[in-house]
């Protein structure tokens, strides 16, 4: 099918400007100039034509960073492929990256053959991985190899988490200098999981078990700690580093720096470090907080975060906008913790809301519209090897469209998002502006407020080395 969206404002990385996009099938076929004897006489053959009046026509959004079915403490996300893939489609997000896992003793094949058979035939959008590697030894470093070839070009290591995630220095640093040679990205979680155990030991037997004494104990010191010592095992490997995640001002700062210096360093933030803190959200009265449990956690409201956060978006020290999407329900996952805090699933869903609360950001005057559609889309497309045939409009790139109304509202609310959760951590927010129609391979998936795509209308995506490294 043939389909032209007319009267709209394209909104790319470099700029904004009146253009018709005529879609042929799956792809874009031209970006026409409004009025043009070509966009004349594209109208008057399109099988469908879209009138975009008053809106924003911007590439699909790549959510880089999501836990479908991720199992954690006893339990797992509650959001399927399918439940979170269509919920991302309701919020203009039509490409995840997630991550198949291998935990500590475990085979990296047979982890990634796992994370194929749970989405496989599930997504309403394109998806693609991360390998999250638990264990890093001979047999995993030869399989980075072999994954790379596979279209898996990323790779997560924690410094966190011991027993289940963590790798120590010396095992990141040999993951750094296998990914030098073979030109993959190492994605770190940059916390100081050593320390923050012994924290996290020391409050339960004073019986400080409630959820704000997950983010009290995993202070924002150790993030940077962590941040700078990751960075300089890159540096030793000649590798480059992506830390996922970005909470505290300490971390961006070195982060900041080693930019500056002119090294391969990037990051990524989430909306929950934007627009949530400890004390109004995680230490919410009784044990409402537990909803807000994430890891690395919120951040105080005294501390400078917010702000820094923002300004590290404008200046392009992040990179990225991520949601680490990994929701749990309140009852039955969230209150196994009830007792204590280090049982609390770690992880907050927001794979519905990320283009929406970024978006906000341009209304508040903290980002431009190129710069919302830089972080959101473009950016992930070429730091994980999928640009152009992902977020941008441009002839020949998949037909991922989003139409944005800045002049609708949307409130958000448990009572309305699509995600599987019990409750919304970003309830009673209000967004000046909605998504409006969004298409996928130049399928409408999203349009009148309602769904009109199906689980496996996406596809496993092989990526290419990040353009950023080339």
């Amino acid at each position: 099918m043939t389909t032209l969206i007319k009267n709209g404002t394209l909104v790319s990385a470099t700029g904004r400007h009146a253009a018709e996009v005529l879609v042929d099938g799956t792809t874009i076929a031209a970006v026409l100039q409004p009025g043009s004897t070509l966009a004349v006489s594209a109208e008057s053959g399109a099988e469908r034509v879209i009138d975009a009046t008053g809106k924003y026509v911007v590439p699909g959004g790549i959510d880089c960073h999501t836990h479908m079915e991720l199992p954690f403490g006893g339990t797992f996300a509650s959001d399927t492929f399918e439940i979170g893939t269509r919920a991302a489609a309701w919020g203009g997000t039509t490409t995840i990256v997630d991550f198949a896992v291998q935990k500590t003793g475990e085979n990296v094949r047979d982890s990634l053959e796992a994370w194929h058979a749970k989405a496989e035939g599930q997504c309403a959008i394109d998806y693609a991985f991360h390998m999250i590697m638990g264990g890093v030894d001979e047999a995993a470093l030869k399989e980075m190899d072999s994954l790379v070839a596979e279209g898996i070009t990323s790779f997560k290591l924690f410094m966190a988490y011991p027993g289940v995630f963590y790798s120590d220095d010396g095992q990141i640093l040999r993951a750094m200098q296998k990914a030098a040679n073979n030109g993959a990205l190492i994605s770190m979680h940059a916390e100081n999981g050593i320390a923050i155990d012994v924290l996290a030991e020391q409050a339960a037997a004073r019986g400080q078990t409630d959820p704000v004494y997950h983010g009290i104990t995993r202070p924002s010191r150790l993030e940077g700690e962590a941040t700078n010592r990751a960075i300089q095992l890159a540096l030793v490997a000649g590798a480059p580093v992506y830390f996922v995640h970005l909470s505290s001002s300490e971390a961006l700062e070195r982060v900041a720096e080693a930019r500056n210096d002119g090294h391969n360093v990037f990051a990524e933030t989430c909306p929950q470090y934007l627009y949530l803190n400890l004390e109004d959200h995680l230490g919410a009265p009784g044990f409402a907080g537990a909803g807000y449990v994430c890891s690395p956690p919120l951040r105080t409201r005294e501390h400078t975060h917010h702000r820094d956060l923002w300004k590290g978006l404008r200046t392009n020290d992040l990179a990225v906008v991520a949601t680490d999407h990994c929701p749990f329900c309140m009852k039955d996952q969230k209150e196994l913790g009830r007792d204590d805090f280090r049982a609390i699933p770690n992880g907050i869903g927001g794979v519905e809301h990320r283009m929406d609360l970024i978006y906000q950001g341009v209304v508040m005057g903290e980002l431009t519209l190129e710069r919302w559609v830089e972080t959101c889309s473009t950016t992930p497309a070429r730091m994980f090897g999928m640009y152009p045939q992902k977020g941008v409009i441009a002839p020949g790139s998949d037909a991922d469209i989003v139409l944005y109304d800045p002049d609708a509202t949307t409130e958000i609310s448990v009572d309305t998002h699509h995600m599987s959760m019990d409750y919304s951590a970003y309830e009673g927010i209000t967004i000046d502006g909605r998504v409006d129609t969004v298409m996928s391979k130049g399928r409408i998936l999203i349009s009148d407020d309602a769904y009109h795509g199906e689980k496996g209308h996406g596809v496993y995506l092989r990526r290419g080395l990040s353009t950023y490294l080339q």
